[in-house]
Parts: C-alpha cells; structure tokens; sequence
C-alpha cells in the first residue's frame, strides 16, 4: 500500500517533500492538514518542490500532501466580470462572509456562483457538429457584456444531447458531445484552463489599429495598438496608477482586467471604492459590469502574486475567444518580479543582476507573448492588449526589471518625477518615452482622422525635440541671445506642453478628447506657428504676438471647445487670423 506524501521541510511558500513519485510537474496539490493550495514547481528522484499559494504559518513537517492529478487552473464561465478575485482566482467576497476581514487558511469556497442562475440560449441541437472553439450557449452575463460558452479548444464532435432555452446554474449540463472515438463529454457554462498555458487561436494579426484611450499625449505621440504591449515605469508618486485608472476607464476596449499585484493595500482600496463608483461612459452604469479585479496586495502571500498576471492574463483570453477587445493594467510587475526573486531565493538558486533570478527575463517574455491580435479558433476577431506598471527604485530605468521589460514591449512610457512635482499630467517625458506601433498605425489615422494626421504630429515631435536642443543653450547662457525664430519654437513648444500634453482628469471636456479633437488641436497649433514665423519674417516682434493673446487663446482651446462642437475651431481660426492679420497691417503703418 503506497504512503501518503508528507511535508519534509517548510521555507516560506516552498514546501519540499521527500520520497515520492506519485506528482507531475506544474501539478496542484492540496498541502497539510489545512489542504492549503499549492502547485509543484520542481522534480527529482529524490524530492519534490513545491510552492504554497496561502500563509504557511503553522505548517508542520510531517503533514500530508494530497495530489489533484490537474494543473494549476482557473475556472472560467459566467460571473467572472463584477467580481474581485485573489491571485489564484479565489473570490473575495466569498472568502470574507466565510473568514472575516482576514483571509482564513485553506477555505474552500466557490470560484464563481454555483446557484445564480443565468438566461441561457442553446444554440445547437443534436447531431450538431462542433469544433473547437465554436459557440454552444450564451447568456447576458452584465447589461454590457453577451457571455459566449466555447467548446473547449481540445475537443470537438457531435451533439447527443442539448438543454433547452431557459435559467440553468453554471454547472447544470447544457449539451454533451461525441468525439470520433465515442467517449462522451459533458459541458456546463463553465470549463476549466490551466494558467501556465496560453489559450490557442487560429492565427496571429498584424496589429493595425489604435486602442483609443482619450488621452492625447498617448493616442498622438505614443499611441499603442490593440493587441499591444506598453511599459509604463516611473518612480513612487509619479502617476501610474492613476494613468492606468484613465486608461481603464476611457480606452475603447471591452473588458478591463485589472491586476494589483503586490501593491499596498490601501491602494488596492482606493480601485475597488473607484471602479465600483465610476461610471461607464459607454453603457451610464457601472464600470465594473465590464471589469474584472484581481487584488494581490502586498501583505498577501508572495507566491500568490507570481501567479496573479497569468490568472488575469488566462480571463483574458477567454474574454479574446468570445471576440472581445481586452485591456489589462498589470499594476505592477516590479512587484511581481520581486516575488520571483523571493521565491527564488528560498529555493537556493544562483542568483543574476540584482539578486533576480537568470530566467527574470524568460518569464517577462512569456507573459508579453501572451498578448496580441488574434482571429479565434472560430473565426471571431479578439485581443488583448497589456498596459504594466513597472516600479524602478529611486526612478532608476537602468534596474533589471525596466530594462528586460523595454526588451518585450513596443510603448514605453515613461515617468518622470520632474512633471509629477510640477503637476503635469500625464507626467510622460516626450523624449524618453517611444512607441514602436506609429508605422503600423499610420494608415488608420490617414483613413478614419486625416491625411495630415500623421504628418502634424511628426511636426509636434520635432519641435518638442529642437526645444530640448535650446534648452541646453538656455541654461548656459540664459534666453536673451536666442534669435527671434529659436524665441518662438520655445514659446510654441510651451504651447504644446501646456495646451496640448497636459491634460487634466478632472474637467469634464478634458478627461477624455476624441481623434478628431487631438487632430484639429495639433492643426490649430501649427497653423498658429506657421502663421506666427511669417509675421516675424514681416518685422513683428514675438513680444508684439504674445501681448496679442493668441498663444493663450490656443492654450485655453481644450476647456473652452467642447468635444461635440468640434466646429468652433473654424470661428476660432478666423480671430486668431484677424487678430495677428491687424498685427501686420500695423506693422505697416508703422513703417
């Protein structure tokens, strides 16, 4: 008769056992008397690891270790959205009514509500052939999201039995397959999928067009694609998450999936008391009826937070399957790769730069791979795009975690501390920051903004570039020697810098300005600039232009032309002609 497995030695999260061969790697398993969550991470012949997903206070060598003989999973069906998950996609909510306000050890409670029941259509009958990935019911999950059940990717066959339309519980069987050796399958509204493994698709799309998030600064100068990948790295009080709360809440994806990963707990607070307050501007109700939470504080346990971005990440491509346009904010993967180093620590390996483990930068790439365009396994069109907070100490993008994360994404937008003290916001530096997409975005721009879209923000960016040149002058030897001309690039990149870049959250035309907008904002900039250099070619001094008001007039244009009266620009125009067409003529006289 073979022994139970037992616990050999307790380090933290890592529990090692001796002795045995009855565990596959990747495998979960239930540790100790409690049956705490764990998932094997390491095989010998003579011990297996593996790493607690719960507090391991109390565990005690010689209590037992019970296989599962499935991988780490998630469960994946309706209820997901609306709901705050931990880092292995406990609810809790759930855990709070059966522990309190501290998370008890080794609770089982059910991932999704096992008695809601749902208004489900069948959409097979028998002898329906299914292929993987094909819809078999739906139901209104939330007012804002149609919630698609999927045959699962490893399987197909023939329909024996269907349900009829009407309230079923997510584990009542809807429908039962055939596969082509005869084996029947039972399928409910919910399934099953491992978090390691990455949901297949048909194919990969080149990306080709923007996730619209309102916020100038990114969807002009750094725009990302959908299906994309951005970096935002900045030190503390710098604003990432409240860039990432503007993105969330604006951006044209359907479902958010927002993951807290190690941050302190009163942040992690202060999102659910928002996204459960904030409104959706698409739908007037709630935003959480399209997001899903996971909370992983800083005071949970550290192993739960090195699986909490492949949970959020494996809800999102269930999401993708269904043809929904998903957006993540992982917030943060400093934190995530700081339980990494943790856990690698107390398993004694070799450590790399900064006490990192070697594979750091493996793990980062496997979880950006993750993202993308994709057509689904039946034919629908999804994507998820990742937006991750990176947490640099002292604001050093030279730390190991910046740069190995700079290698796997295209937008990279960085902080700086400089514009946060001085409140711009978003505090993006326009000359660290890139995006990578602009070439494979031009053509959208072209066709549903402008033609010249793509061409005005190009002459934004060179003169925010020859303003940082002048700069360097200015400090040492002060503005006074700049020629007139340098004088007015100065003064039109202040413009873009205050007018344009800054954009405040709280004003009701500000916080969210549509392509259009963006495009007649860089026009009326430029046009002012070309309109002012000929002046000066004419004999106007910059003094004479900016004591004419016009440069304030562009600057005040983002409060002052709501988003709906877009025509108001040409009324604009035509005094800001007239204003700097008198000061010409005066000129004139003059001479």
């Amino acid at each position: 008769m073979m022994q139970t497995p037992v616990i050999y030695s307790v380090n933290g999260p890592v529990v090692k056992v001796r002795d045995t061969d009855v565990f596959s790697m990747s495998e979960m398993v239930y540790v100790g008397s409690k049956r705490l969550i764990g998932e094997v991470i390491g095989l010998t012949d003579l011990e297996t690891t593996i790493q607690v997903y719960e507090s391991t206070s109390g565990l005690q060598t010689g209590e037992p270790v019970t296989p599962t003989g499935a991988p780490m999973s998630v469960t994946l069906g309706p209820g997901i959205l609306t709901n705050i998950f931990d880092g292995i996609e406990r609810p809790l909510r759930a855990l709070e009514q059966a522990s309190g306000a501290f998370i008890g050890d080794g609770l089982d409670v059910p991932i999704l509500d096992t008695e809601k029941e749902y208004d489900v259509e069948i959409k097979v009958r028998p002898g329906t052939v299914l292929q993987p990935g094909e819809a078999y019911a739906a139901c209104q999950e939330t007012s804002a999201i149609l919630h698609l059940c999927l045959v699962p990717p490893t399987l197909s066959g023939t329909v024996v039995f269907a349900a009829r339309n009407g309230m079923h519980r997510i584990n009542d069987e809807i429908i039962r397959i055939q596969d082509s050796t005869g084996t029947e399958h039972s399928l409910t509204l919910c399934q099953k999928w491992p978090i390691r493994r990455a949901r297949p698709a048909a194919r990969r799309l080149p990306p080709s067009r923007p996730m619209i998030t309102g916020q100038r600064v990114l969807d002009t100068l750094f725009p990302i694609a959908r299906g994309g990948t951005a970096a935002i790295p900045g030190g503390f009080g710098t604003g990432k998450t409240m860039t990432q709360h503007q993105i969330a809440k604006w951006c044209d994806a359907d479902i958010i999936v927002y993951i807290g990963c190690g941050e302190r707990g009163n942040e992690m607070t202060q999102v659910l008391e928002e996204f459960t307050a904030l409104k959706d501007p698409r739908t007037g109700k709630s935003l959480m009826e399209r997001t899903v939470l996971i909370a992983n504080t800083s005071n949970m346990p550290v192993a739960a937070r090195e699986a909490s971005i492949y949970t959020g990440i494996t809800l999102a491509e269930y999401y993708r399957d269904m043809g929904y346009h998903i957006a993540i904010m992982a917030d943060s993967t400093s934190r995530w790769a700081e339980a990494l180093r943790e856990i690698s620590g107390r398993l004694e390996e070799m450590p790399a730069e900064e006490g990192y483990p070697a594979y750091l930068p493996s793990r980062l790439s496997e979880f950006y791979e993750r993202t993308g365009a994709y057509e689904t396994l039946s034919g629908r069109e999804g994507s998820v795009t990742v937006i991750g907070a990176v947490s640099p100490q002292g604001s050093d993008f030279s730390e190991p975690v910046t740069q190995n994360t700079r290698r796997f994404v295209r937008c990279f937008w960085g902080l700086d501390k400089a514009l946060a003290y001085a409140r711009h916001y978003p505090a993006i530096n326009w000359t660290s920051s890139y995006s990578e997409y602009m070439d494979d975005l031009a053509p959208y721009y072209r066709k549903k903004v402008n033609q010249k879209f793509v061409t005005y923000r190009n002459e934004l960016s060179t003169i925010l570039k020859e303003e940082q040149n002048l700069l360097d002058i200015v400090r040492l030897i002060g503005s006074d020697v700049l020629p007139e001309d340098q004088k007015l690039t100065m003064e039109i990149a202040r413009i873009i810098r205050v007018g344009f870049l800054q954009q405040n959250a709280y004003h009701a035309e500000d916080t969210f300005v549509p392509l259009e907008k963006q495009f007649r904002m860089m026009k009326l900039i430029l046009h002012v600039c070309h309109r002012a250099k000929k002046l000066l070619s004419d004999g106007v001094t910059l003094a004479e232009i900016r004591d004419s008001g016009v440069f304030e007039l562009v600057i005040k244009v983002k409060y002052d032309i709501p988003n709906r009266q877009l025509e108001r620009f040409n009324t604009l125009t035509q005094q800001i002609d007239a204003t700097l067409d008198g000061l010409r003529a005066r000129k004139k006289e003059v001479l």
